[in-house]
């Protein structure tokens, strides 16, 4: 036996796959044993898993499902030659070697002699292609024509309209022709009735503005069951007269057919009407249902075209978008749209967010993508620079304006003009300053110290702050008026902990980073480290995962990074019941948890003196205590350690 897949449509096409291992995921993160780059393949798609001498495929809650021999499947035992699909790709799953067959080389075996032609027919001969020549053809009124008639209409224009509206509009206009319905709808499935990806409706007789009244009841029905319904006498009827929308509107009648493709339900034909002699009969569904059959893979094809196409309009988007920032995560994306919205303009711009979230990357990509980005870009860190000395950085100054001025030096202002001033930590500049620079931002002048002459300056200024500027305003440690200015344009940058699906990206990143500087052999992560990582909450952001990686790297000796490559901070985080935690870590855990609580107890529940008893700063001490799930106060943890009554059962 020699399993395999070989890839026979997609982007790996022509491409074999042996699968060595037990367990082979599939996706397209980086991570998965085989990596698709393809957008309809979800980051982890689906998995293979050799359980007693077979293997069986699970999908991994995919956006798309995964199919083996065209249907979808949450599971499935897999045999050879079986046929899966995985977004845009086609694998064959094999298990034996195929002999070699010269015959099997072509299909097809061309005979060079000629023959003579006893026919000959051209495109605008065929009959079946000219709807009107059928009606012809039979008897005036016929309706099997008139329903030919419209089926051929229906076929011509799945085939010359791209436009998933226009194609719905065309489709219940030739509904329309042959059933006598007052009002339709085409519903396209999105996850359910209650989140449909399309809903296209049409009066009749007008164009009238008011919606088409859809029964749920009926359309989820159909959507879950794929099974068409047709009431021909609603008020009559027993299973519909009950339904409260039909009742309230005085439907008459109704229909309603699934849009199957490849077996899958992906939405719905809805018509009704109010008039008593209009009812729909079953004649009415047979041919509604082949109206859906023929025209239900070209909806499906039209709406995955516009979803492709505004994929690429995206994508585009990012590409063009010139950057150094790494993630995938839908947080990420609707960053570097914002980013590519802004950059073109001269808009000051406030970048908010915690330590370490990467607040210059996204300074840098806004100077990088504007048309300033072949002028300077000067970056001053407020907090970096003693106040005494910041503002002879910020606006330079004059010889003698004051002692050690022995020369003249300009600023960083004038240094930037032309391009980009970026105030790192600007919630840390003192009032003093504050009052300067927002004279520069309205008057765009400033002074050099010892100076009276203004000197005008072009720059744009970009600002951020791991503070919270709305509080030090209501704090009086911030200008408001200074704060309006710099917030004309806000962005926030997400912590990691918010986007725990770009750490296996990231980590990928700087291992291939860290190895080409240290000039080592890039590593991969075992499952154990991986989940250490991806649990873990990061205080410190992207900065702290930069450097936990370049320590394993460096620091590791296996040709995979273990738990134990990671510093300790991470591992005193439970990493989640999916890992086994190797004995060791887990002793050292719980022995820190018990030098804790008896410390605590020791001291009465004093927080100051545990730590100095433990010999560690206080702040350490707690971010100890939250890593290790010790949570409340010192003192009630003290009280409720392990083996200790509480003070309630004491007074019982």
């Amino acid at each position: 036996m020699k399993p395999r897949l070989l890839a026979v449509a997609g982007p790996l096409k022509d491409s074999v796959f042996n699968l060595e291992t037990p367990e082979t995921t599939v996706g397209r993160d980086a991570v998965n044993t085989f990596s698709i780059n393809d957008p309809s393949v979800s980051r982890r798609h689906c998995v293979l898993t050799l359980e007693q001498d077979r293997y069986i495929i699970r999908d991994l809650k995919s956006r798309n499902g995964t199919y083996v021999n065209a249907v979808d499947v949450p599971e499935s035992h897999l045999n050879h030659g079986d046929q899966l699909s995985i977004g845009d790709s086609v694998f064959l799953f094999l298990l034996h070697e195929e002999p070699a067959d010269a015959s099997a080389a072509s299909p097809v075996e061309f005979d060079d002699h000629a023959t003579q032609a006893t026919a000959r027919l051209r495109p605008h001969e065929v009959l079946y292609l000219h709807p009107d020549r059928i009606q012809n053809e039979l008897p005036a009124n016929s309706r099997l024509g008139r329903n030919l008639n419209v089926l051929l209409k229906i076929s011509r224009a799945v085939h010359s309209i791209e436009d998933i509206d226009q194609l719905q509009a065309r489709i219940l206009e030739l509904i329309f022709e042959v059933v006598p319905a007052e009002r339709g709808a085409i519903l396209l499935d999105g996850k359910g009735i209650d989140n449909l990806s399309s809903i296209f409706a049409r009066h009749r007789l007008s164009r009238s503005a008011q919606p088409v009244r859809v029964s749920r009841t009926v359309a989820r029905q159909v959507l879950e069951q794929g099974v068409a319904v047709l009431g021909t006498d609603v008020p009559q009827s027993s299973g519909l007269r009950e339904v409260e929308s039909l009742l309230n509107s005085q439907v008459r009648s109704l229909l309603c057919v699934p849009l199957s493709v490849f077996q899958k339900v992906i939405g719905c034909i809805y018509l009704d009407t109010t008039l008593s002699g209009g009812r729909f009969e079953s004649d009415d569904l047979e041919l509604v249902a082949g109206i859906a059959g023929i025209c239900a893979a070209a909806l499906e094809n039209a709406r995955r075209l516009q979803w492709l196409e505004q994929e690429n309009l995206r994508l585009t988007t990012e590409i063009n978008l010139e950057h150094n920032m790494v993630g995938e995560t839908a947080c990420m994306k609707e960053l570097y749209q914002f980013l590519s919205r802004v950059a073109p303009n001269d808009t000051t711009v406030l970048i908010q967010g915690e330590s370490g979230t990467g607040k210059e990357l996204a300074a840098r990509a806004i100077h990088r993508n504007s048309q300033r980005a072949n002028r300077p870009f000067i970056a001053i860190n407020c907090a970096a620079i003693p106040e005494g000395l910041l503002e002879s950085e910020l606006f330079g100054h004059e010889r003698g304006a004051f002692t050690g001025a022995v020369t003249q030096k300009k600023g960083r202002l004038e240094g930037a003009h032309g391009g980009v001033l970026f105030l790192d930590e600007i919630g840390e500049l003192a009032a003093g300053l504050q009052v300067k620079l927002l004279r520069v931002l309205q008057e765009r002048e400033f002074e050099r110290l010892g100076s009276t002459r203004p000197i005008s300056i072009d720059v744009r200024l970009i600002a951020a702050t791991n503070k919270d500027l709305e509080e030090a305003v209501k704090a009086k440690t911030f200008r408001e008026d200074l704060y309006y200015r710099l917030n004309v344009v806000s962005l926030v940058m997400p912590p990691l902990r918010a986007r725990r699906d770009d750490i296996p990206i990231l980590a990928a990143y700087f291992v291939n980073k860290f190895a080409a500087k240290c000039k080592v052999k890039p590593k991969t992560f075992s499952r154990d480290a991986m989940a250490c990582l991806t649990h873990y909450d990061w205080p410190g952001n992207v900065r702290e995962l930069e450097n936990a990686i370049e320590r394993a790297l460096v620091l590791g000796v296996a040709e995979v990074i273990q738990p134990e490559d990671l510093p300790e901070t991470i591992l005193e985080k439970d990493p989640g019941p999916a890992t086994s935690r190797a004995k060791y870590h887990t002793a050292i855990k719980e022995l820190k948890k018990s030098l804790i609580v008896k410390t605590l107890d020791e001291t009465k529940g004093n927080f100051t003196e545990a730590a100095h008893a433990l010999g560690v700063h206080p702040n350490y001490l707690h971010r100890l205590m939250r890593n290790l799930g010790l949570r409340g106060t010192a003192r009630t943890i003290s009280v409720l350690r392990p083996g200790k009554p509480k003070a309630s059962e004491g007074r019982r």
